[in-house]
């Protein structure tokens, strides 16, 4: 399977050096100095690419969807902070017919994550004693505060039935990879929930599974039915 990059920074570096044990020849790496305004977006360069994984910022990302599909490219998209754009990617890859699989976070620990907050939200949403936060920190280059994670996190514990205040807040300090933590309290004990990254390479991996996954397929797809399904 061809594999392109669109983005090529600490992560598509990682990428690149895990994407032969995933079945991924490595065809065509775009970063800053090859493809400024898009310039390395042709069908010559694509030709024959299976899959691209976007990894860039998050005003280039939404363009760069629709790029590719208009390419006939499917593409991973490890950008976080355009959703806001999503009807514009979903209407782009259903008239092209390709696909995409996007999420706020590539990690699978943060996909179980995920899910374990939400149930522990929904058993919480019957005892209003307790109080709940969420809270991460991340590098201090991370562009987004609080984080795609993070919003995600608080969306799935509204939908499990948690409706009181969940107070929100984000840290950028250093070097860190990423924590996030999820909590509930009150006057007789702590519940608390966190995850925390080592390295980017969870990421990455993570990445290259949906890549793997998604070549052949059709439409658009969160990263948690790659893992779970559809629910």
């Amino acid at each position: 399977m061809k594999l392109a990059f669109v983005g090529y920074g600490k992560m598509g570096r990682m990428m690149d050096a895990l994407a032969s044990g995933y079945g991924f020849e490595v065809v065509l790496r775009l970063d800053e100095f090859n493809n400024v305004d898009g310039a390395g977006m042709t069908r010559e360069n694509f030709a024959g690419v299976d899959v691209a994984i976007e990894f860039t910022a998050p005003e280039a990302a939404i363009g760069n969807i629709e790029a590719l599909a208009g390419l006939g490219v499917n593409t991973v998209v490890g950008t976080t902070g355009w959703s806001r754009h999503l009807d514009r990617a979903r209407a782009a890859v259903e008239k092209a017919g390709t696909a995409l699989v996007y999420a706020s976070n590539f990690s699978v620990g943060v996909n179980v994550f995920e899910r374990v907050a939400a149930e522990t939200a929904r058993l919480m949403a019957a005892q209003p004693e307790y109080e709940a936060w969420a809270w991460e920190i991340h590098h201090s280059a991370k562009k987004d505060a609080p984080s795609g994670t993070l919003l995600t996190l608080v969306e799935s514990m509204r939908r499990a039935g948690y409706e009181r205040k969940i107070d929100q807040a984000a840290s950028r300090a250093g070097a860190h990879p990423g924590t996030h933590e999820i909590g509930f309290d009150s006057a007789a004990d702590t519940i608390t929930l966190r995850h925390t990254a080592r390295s980017r390479e969870g990421f990455a991996r993570g990445a290259l599974h949906a890549a793997r996954w998604i070549v052949g397929r059709k439409g658009v797809y969160e990263f948690r039915e790659v893992l779970f399904g559809a629910r």
